[in-house]
């Protein structure tokens, strides 16, 4: 491993590496992206994120590709065989949320890029000095989650939607030595 200073989460094994210094904290947009980030922290849920990514491949196979109509039209068989893919996390209250909250993504008006980026914070925060000056919820992820289940989604409180908002850029909590902080910058949306 290079020596660039990373944030201390980002060190223990090259899959965390690939995924800070490629993907963590990069502003993702659009239906599907959004989507399967959303199913991946709920499959995260009592787990290590390490476990949810190196069976990422082998979810996007599974859930073809996050593609929101696909993952919707889901049927009893498509849920059995996700039940017997050793690939994924086989959590059946998980796979049934996923299932479920494709169909309510679909019913979203605005779409659920739209929607969901609706919470990132207007305005700008410090950056964190250290990983314990990162908070695991934020009054936007809380109101996203009460947003969310309003509208039916499941599997999405307040920690998965900080989650989500610090893995898709709506945050940014690179700490302040790390490489990928942006210099001056504070967290806030973009």
């Amino acid at each position: 491993m290079d020596e660039l200073p990373r944030c201390a989460w980002a060190t223990s094994a090259p899959e965390y590496v690939v995924y800070h210094d490629e993907e963590w904290g990069t502003p993702l947009r659009g239906d599907d992206a959004l989507f399967e980030r959303l199913c991946l922290e709920a499959f995260q849920s009592g787990l290590s994120w390490i476990t949810v990514l190196r069976k990422r491949p082998a979810f996007r196979a599974a859930f073809a590709g996050f593609s929101i109509d696909a993952v919707a039209a889901f049927g009893p068989d498509d849920e059995a065989r996700l039940m017997a893919d050793a690939g994924i996390v086989r959590n059946r209250a998980k796979i049934t949320a996923a299932v479920r909250n494709a169909r309510v993504a679909q019913q979203v008006p605005e779409g659920l890029s739209a929607l969901l980026w609706s919470f990132a914070p207007a305005r700008p925060r410090p950056r964190p000095a250290t990983l314990t000056d990162v908070p695991a919820t934020t009054p936007e992820s809380t109101a996203m989650a009460k947003e969310l289940k309003r509208r039916g989604f499941v599997f999405v409180g307040p920690t998965t939607a900080y989650a989500l908002m610090q893995a898709t850029g709506m945050v940014d909590d690179h700490v302040t030595g790390c490489f990928r902080a942006r210099a001056g910058a504070a967290s806030g949306a973009r």
